[in-house]
């Protein structure tokens, strides 16, 4: 399989779907990374398709457990004290390799996959149902010790409802819910997730500074408003900028406050605080 790929992704809903067909996974607190296994080594690809191999090492080090010609899709998160730590995770993220080494041997990275697109022996497997691809994933990481791990699911919308009130202290975020018919079709979003309230996605539509080091976004709020987000932690800047470098600038444009930014051809998601969005400047926590 060639790299990079595009990734499947969710649209945001305000409640979980019901009725026979659906299944529900938690959604980890951390960052996507797809896995390639191949002959001889194993390369991990961000969301946005760089390649974070030198970041996530240690997950790297761990694939080579995989049979070669397995390709997974999960999250590469980080364990503190029984809570997944967003903010390690983007502390890792932001690091150089150096660093990043350093990091992994205090806090060692695990990675919940929670889909394979292609099987070592049955090539890809994509275009497959979800249910499909499910237990093919099983069967593959029966014998795989941690830190690969299936993420559990569940067609019980009793048990997804539980996992989204019960687990947010463990840092689970929300849960995600896929038809079982469904394919994995990249930059689609068949799948839907519910999060917890605190915060809400916005897409970006622009950025102050240097796309490789933005010193703000402009995004567009829930209410149709352009505003800019508070300035940009080192973490975010540094996320931020694997996005908007990787697209083509725009043209000079302005916030519905008059504040002057550079418009972005990125498709790029931040999560802000909702708390926040009624303000001139708001708050972002994370880039999707």
């Amino acid at each position: 399989m060639e790299r990079p790929v595009l990734v499947a992704l969710s649209r945001p809903v305000a409640r979980l779907p019901r009725g026979p067909g659906w299944w529900y996974e938690p959604k980890f607190d951390g960052h996507r990374v797809v896995m390639f296994r191949d002959e001889e080594a194993v390369r991990l690809q961000s969301r946005s398709g760089r390649d974070v191999t030198a970041t996530w090492h240690d997950l790297a080090e761990a694939g080579r457990r995989l049979p070669p010609g397995t390709v997974l899709d999960g999250e590469a998160v980080i364990w503190v004290d029984g809570r997944c730590d967003f903010h390690a995770v983007q502390s890792r993220a932001a690091s150089s390799p150096a660093r990043a080494r350093r990091l992994a041997a205090a806090l060692p990275a695990a990675y919940p996959a929670w889909d394979i697109l292609q099987h070592p022996t049955a090539g890809d497997v994509r275009p497959r149902p979800y249910l499909d691809r499910r237990r093919l994933l099983l069967d593959l990481l029966a014998g795989v010790p941690p830190p690969i791990q299936a993420v559990p699911a569940t067609d019980d919308i009793d048990v997804a409802t539980t996992w989204y009130e019960t687990l947010q202290a463990q840092g689970i975020e929300g849960v995600v819910a896929k038809p079982a018919r469904s394919p994995y079709r990249g930059a689609s979003r068949s799948w839907q997730k519910i999060r917890h309230a605190e915060t809400v996605d916005v897409p970006v539509v622009g950025h102050t500074g240097a796309a490789a080091r933005p010193r703000h976004l402009a995004v567009r709020l829930p209410d149709g408003r352009i505003a800019l987000t508070q300035r940009l932690t080192g973490a975010l800047a540094a996320a931020a900028a694997e996005h908007l470098t990787a697209a083509a600038p725009g043209p000079r444009a302005r916030t519905t406050a008059g504040e002057p930014y550079t418009a972005t051809t990125a498709e790029t998601v931040v999560e802000v605080l909702s708390g926040t969005t009624r303000h001139a400047v708001v708050s972002a926590t994370r880039i999707r």
